[in-house]
């Protein structure tokens, strides 16, 4: 078969092919290509012709030499013409048929193009669309996303259409449109976000005071099994709470009071996490830590009252607040131990100092209300409460130390005035009676709350029996100890100031002992009755006592480590000196009772007949100073009751005396000085019967001068050895003075001149008489 036809040759060779096919079917498609060729439409027809006349012009020139195979061939040839003919008329058909479908098939053709043109604008417009409504899809979801507030599902929404879609869709207008609207999506992400933590710090602060009161309970448990530790092994018993060893203690015991299901407590804190979240996705991270301090300050001053109730015997309000503040300063470290630089510690620090000056403020303002010391120690107690759990979480007590301090101080001044009012109703309803004392539980009861030790042993006793002080002792015994033990109660749950404890205890207790005690005795001294006078000088004596052992008491149960030095109290010395003024009371009774019966004395100086019997005055004065050392006198000391003995007994030695040296009394016969010597012995001889060898020795100036104006040799007092011999209590002047008037009155009694003699006269002027 022949090669196809190549539409660019000669149309001369492509007729020589198409006569040299075997077939109308191969020349047929030869000649197509050659016809769609618009440069050989025309030609085409005249290239055939001359193909033909060529072929003739062969076909005659072989005539030429066989004419009749030429004649053959032109029957042939006219044959081939015909068929030619026939051929041409079919081309010409088959041309003016490919034309019209040319035609066709180009109309076609641009049909097809421009529905192609048009589809593809419509895929194009169809992606577009839907590209279009991809992004509002997408932009409609991150507000559903909102609503339904998944707000960090929706930050990431959002970030993707910014960052994807919308590039997808750049060079449409609602790109631009949605891209405008990204900054105010962002900012309604952000407000739904603060909206949304608004909710939760809001729940969180009505859920502080819950907190806060949760978390003083199970402080309240870790004191209740430090304090049984600590009875089990004494070891425990130095270990405080909060400190290392109790934490160690404590470090199996699992307890989360952020997530409590026996307190229905879960403080979840995701919305503050989703918060910081998207807040740093969106590169706000400092705007919203800075208005999150500034929430967290607002709710701070919503905490605190404008004024605060102490009076509540339940302290109601005062726990309110302090539970609040405790719920509110644990949030904020969990925030601290549950983020990373969300929170400074300086911020919360700062917090936390203003709310404990607010508290010290709001309870030092209402302090002066409360003028009961049992609810100021309860108050205390919460503010202790209070501190120990804060402690916990590592907030520094140190600024709340201070407001236990100023409680300290009203607590011991309301502490004062109460035991002050006790002391006082104790001193002025006391009988100032030796106590009685009707049985042995009685007995053990006094002795065990007095500071008294018994002369005799328990088993040696018989009942009833007395005491030697009166009731007001033992009941003063009392309130010391009820004091000591109010004023150690507040030292005894959380209070560093031990320093301030031990002095305030010290000046208080010596203020109550002195001023309310010491001195309300020494007050009632002004009593005219001995027996009184007597029974608060031994009252003082025991108090003494107690004094002394008080002091050791303090030293012993000292608070402080570092105070050196013993413990003194001022009311020791007081009472001392009060028991000097009580005995100088004493001595002033007995001294003026003893001028009343001697100035009963009524002696005659000038009798001429002595009396054999006592003076009446003596055996009185002897009578009441029996009485006083049996009954009044006996309940003191023997050291007190003998010095007042003595002192009594030297006041009557000198007041007896005085009667002889009257001025009224100018002579004094023999029988007078006779009667005086008989009330002498007999006061001696009373004297001697109490056994007391120093007693007698306050007689002896009296027994003396009484010899000496007895004596039947009076000149020898004016010899210095003698009368230093038998004489040497003898006062000078006054031996000189009495001798002269015993003189006189012999000289009288043996009616003789009454004027003394020459050598009494000369001895009266050299000591000054007249």
């Amino acid at each position: 078969m022949p090669s196809a036809v190549d539409p660019g040759d000669d149309l001369q060779a492509a007729i020589k092919q198409i006569s040299q096919s075997t077939s109308d079917a191969d020349y047929i498609d030869q000649l197509v290509p050659v016809m769609r060729d618009a440069r050989y439409a025309n030609r085409l027809e005249q290239e055939f012709t001359n193909f033909s006349l060529e072929r003739e012009h062969e076909i005659e020139q072989m005539c030429n030499a066989n004419h009749q195979e030429f004649v053959t061939s032109v029957n042939s040839l006219l044959q081939v013409r015909e068929g030619t003919v026939k051929m041409t008329t079919q081309i010409l058909e088959l041309n003016e048929s490919i034309q019209e479908s040319i035609e066709k098939l180009a109309a076609q053709k641009k049909a097809l193009v421009e529905s192609r043109g048009v589809r593809q604008n419509i895929d194009e417009a169809t992606q577009a669309l839907n590209a279009c409504l991809d992004v509002l899809r997408l932009a409609n979801q991150v507000h559903d996303l909102l609503v339904k507030k998944n707000h960090y599902a929706a930050l990431r929404a959002l970030d993707e259409l910014q960052t994807i879609h919308l590039k997808e869709v750049s060079r449409y207008k609602i790109a631009e449109m949605i891209e405008k609207s990204v900054p105010a999506t962002q900012k309604l992400i952000g407000e739904a976000v603060m909206a949304d933590l608004n909710t939760w710090l809001f729940r969180i602060r009505e859920s502080s005071q819950f907190l806060g009161e949760f978390a003083f309970y199970y402080t309240d448990v870790r004191r209740n099994r430090n304090q049984a530790r600590a009875e089990a092994d004494e070891r425990f018993a130095k270990f405080k709470l909060n400190s290392p060893m109790e934490l160690v203690a404590d470090e199996t015991d699992e307890f989360d009071i952020l997530s409590n299901d026996e307190a229905d407590i879960n403080i979840e804190f995701s919305p503050l996490f989703e918060a910081m979240h998207i807040h740093e996705t969106l590169g706000k991270s400092d705007y919203f830590r800075t208005e999150y301090a500034s929430t967290r300050r607002r709710q701070k001053d919503l905490l605190i009252p404008p004024s605060l109730n102490l009076l509540d015997e339940n302290c109601g309000d005062l726990s309110s607040l302090l539970e609040g503040v405790a719920g509110f300063a644990i949030i904020e470290k969990a925030t601290i131990s549950k983020t990373d630089n969300f929170r400074l510690l300086a911020d919360v620090d700062e917090l936390w100092d203003s709310l404990c000056q607010s508290i010290i403020t709001l309870v030092t303002k209402a302090l002066p209300t409360v003028e009961n010391d049992d609810l100021l120690l309860k108050i205390k107690g919460r503010i202790a409460l209070f501190m120990l759990t804060m402690e916990k979480w590592s907030y520094s007590v140190s600024t709340m130390n201070n407001l236990l301090h100023i409680l300290f101080e009203k607590y011991s001044e309301l502490l004062k005035l109460r035991f002050s009012d006790d002391f006082l109703e104790i001193v002025t309803t006391d009988d100032y009676m030796p106590m009685p004392i009707n049985s042995i539980e009685e007995y053990d009861k006094v002795v065990s709350v007095s500071w008294y030790t018994p002369d005799k042993e328990r088993e040696e006793l018989t009942f009833p029996c007395v005491l030697p002080f009166s009731q007001m002792y033992p009941l003063c015994c009392i309130d010391i100890r009820n004091f000591l033990n109010q004023i150690y109660l507040f030292s005894d749950d959380y209070f560093q100031r031990s320093t301030v404890i031990d002095e305030t205890l010290r000046t208080s207790l010596d203020e109550l002992l002195c001023e309310k005690v010491c001195q309300s005795l020494v007050d009632r001294l002004s009593s005219q009755y001995p027996g009184q006078i007597v029974q608060i000088l031994t009252n003082l004596e025991h108090f003494e006592t107690a004094c002394s052992e008080l002091q050791d008491l303090l030293f012993q149960a000292r608070s402080s480590t570092s105070a050196t030095g013993p413990v003194i109290l001022q009311a020791t010395e007081q009472f001392k000196a009060a028991k000097k003024t009580a005995s100088d009371r004493i001595f002033e009774l007995v001294n003026s009772k003893i001028d009343d019966l001697i100035e009963t004395a009524e002696y005659e100086w000038m009798a001429t007949k002595p009396n054999r019997e006592p003076s009446n005055y003596m055996q009185e004065l002897t009578r009441y100073l029996s009485d006083m050392s049996n009954s009044v006198l006996l309940a003191l000391p023997t050291e007190i009751k003998e010095f007042i003995y003595f002192d009594a007994l030297s006041h009557a030695s000198t007041a007896i005396l005085e009667l002889p040296l009257s001025d009224d009394v100018k002579r004094i016969t023999p029988a007078a000085v006779q009667t005086l010597a008989t009330d002498a012995a007999f006061l001696s001889s009373f004297v001697e019967s109490l056994n007391n060898p120093i007693l007698m020795e306050n007689l002896d100036e009296l027994m003396q001068t009484v010899a000496l104006m007895g004596s039947d040799n009076a000149e020898e007092f004016f010899d210095i050895a003698q009368r230093n011999r038998k004489y040497g209590k003898v006062d000078q002047m006054k031996g000189a003075i009495l001798s002269s008037k015993v003189a006189d009155g012999a000289a009288v009694a043996a009616q003789s001149p009454a004027k003394p003699s020459d050598r009494f006269a000369t001895l009266g002027s050299r000591f000054g008489i007249r």
